[in-house]
């Protein structure tokens, strides 16, 4: 079979993600002809299935170069990649102080997912140091321009009101709104809401939602705290949960 392509084809973005769905090692050929040409959203692109092995071997250092080279040339996920290598030595000795710098250049440009990411450093302290207002400004930065994730965290900033004032309400309306937006967290803080107000069948279609796309880490936490719940429905999740959790470690 043939793998040469027009060039219309691998310019053509949309195209590649469908390519990258049916057929990755076609859209791989695509993705590196168009990075080897000068195109900067194919050298993104092409850090990220080095990364992922996706339609190519694995190979998280030249993942690394290749996001080098997109970042250098302005583009901000790539920055933001860049940020996400060095916090989790993908390809490179993990150190979140470099992951920060990366983070703070995308965020200031007005990037959402590097504004998350860079407030993630910020509240836990790793690689720079603890500052939780400096991380609920950038939530809420990223939360106002439809960041899912951040959304969820700015409404637990709210409920809780830490370094901020207590707004029940507001947090209340960030979670549905993360919840709305996709976010596995969000869903689930939306549904923890929703069964203080009783509305507990609301409450089940939503942890319904988290339970699907829910990560290894998140499952084993929400059935530790689905367990101690009051009404049988809640609690009744965390067997859901569990069993999906142990599907999950099996791989």
């Amino acid at each position: 079979m043939s793998f040469l392509l027009r060039r219309e084809e691998v310019l053509d973005a949309a195209g590649l993600a469908a390519m990258l769905e049916e057929s990755p090692a076609r859209a791989a050929q695509a993705i590196l002809l168009a990075a080897g040409e000068g195109e900067v959203e194919a050298q993104a692109l092409l850090g990220q299935i080095l990364l992922d092995g996706q339609g190519i071997a694995q190979d998280q250092a030249l993942a690394l170069r290749w996001f080098g080279i997109a970042a250098g040339r302005g583009h901000l996920m790539a920055r933001n990649m860049l940020g996400r290598c060095h916090e989790h030595g993908w390809g490179c000795t993990a150190d979140a102080s470099i992951a920060a710098q990366h983070y703070r250049i995308a965020a200031d440009a007005g990037l959402d997912w590097a504004m998350y990411n860079l407030a993630n450093l910020l509240a836990t302290g790793r690689g720079v140091t603890a500052d939780h207002l400096q991380a609920l400004a950038l939530y809420r930065r990223a939360a106002e321009l439809g960041h899912a994730k951040s959304m969820n965290l700015l409404g637990r900033y709210l409920e809780e009101g830490q370094v901020c004032p207590a707004d029940p309400l507001a947090a209340r309306e960030w979670y549905r709104r993360s919840a709305e937006a996709g976010d596995f967290r969000g869903q689930f803080s939306y549904a923890a809401v929703l069964a203080g107000e009783g509305r507990i069948d609301e409450a089940v279609d939503w942890l319904e939602k988290a339970l699907a796309g829910g990560n290894l880490n998140f499952l084993r936490v929400a059935t530790q705290t689905l367990s101690g719940a009051t009404d049988p429905r809640i609690q009744g999740m965390a067997a859901q949960f569990a069993l999906r959790y142990a599907e999950l470690q099996r791989g």
